[in-house]
C-alpha cells in the first residue's frame, strides 16, 4: 500500500490536470480500483491531516494537489499576477449554460435578453465552455456545455455540485 501511494503521489504532483482513477490504473495494471481509491483516499486523509499548504482534493473527475484557498492572498502575492476576471455579463452567460446545457445560442440571448456573442466567445478561448454538439433542427444551431476546465477553475468534482436555486436565494439574501 505505501509504494501504492507513493506512486500515486508521484503521478498527481507531476500532473497538471486531475488524474482519474481510470488513468491511475493504467499506470498500476495489477491493482485494483478499491486499492486505488483507498490509497487515495489515505492519502487525502494525510494530507489534510497535516494541514499545510498543500491539498489533495477530488475536482472534475480526478484528484488534484491545491493550494489551500485560506493562502491565496500570499501566493498572488508571490506570483505578482491579478487573479483572471470575467465581465458580468459573461458570469451571466457562463451561469446559464452552467445550468441549462447543452443549450444553443438563441436560448441564452433569451434568458439574457441581450446578445451573448461576445460572452461566449471569451468564454470559449479561456476554456470554460465548449461546443459539445448541434441540435437537430433546421439550421442545426451550435450547443454549448461547461468544460472540465470549468469544474477545476470552479473546484467542482462534476455538475451536481451547482448550487441550487434555493441555496443560492439563500446567499443573495
Amino acid at each position: 500500500m505505501e509504494q501504492y501511494k507513493a506512486i500515486i503521489e508521484a503521478m498527481l504532483f507531476v500532473s497538471g490536470t486531475p488524474v482519474t482513477i481510470k488513468r491511475m490504473k493504467e499506470v498500476l495494471e495489477e491493482t485494483g480500483d478499491m486499492d486505488i481509491r483507498s490509497a487515495v483516499d489515505e492519502l487525502m486523509r494525510e494530507y489534510g491531516e497535516r494541514k499545510g499548504g498543500v491539498r489533495l482534493v477530488e475536482v472534475a473527475g480526478g484528484f488534484q494537489f491545491r493550494t489551500d484557498e485560506t493562502l491565496a492572498s500570499w501566493l498572488k502575492k508571490f506570483a505578482g499576477v491579478k487573479p483572471a476576471t470575467l465581465s458580468q455579463a459573461a458570469m451571466e452567460t457562463l451561469a446559464v449554460v452552467a445550468y441549462r446545457q447543452p443549450i444553443m445560442k438563441s436560448e441564452i440571448d433569451r434568458i439574457r435578453g441581450v446578445d451573448a456573442s461576445t460572452s461566449l466567445r471569451s468564454l470559449l478561448e479561456r476554456n470554460l465552455i465548449r461546443i459539445v454538439g448541434r441540435k437537430d433542427v433546421p439550421g442545426r444551431p451550435i450547443l454549448y456545455g461547461t468544460s472540465r476546465h470549468f469544474l477545476e477553475v470552479f473546484s467542482l468534482r462534476d455538475l451536481t455540485e451547482l448550487p441550487t436555486l434555493e441555496e443560492l436565494k439563500e446567499l443573495g439574501e
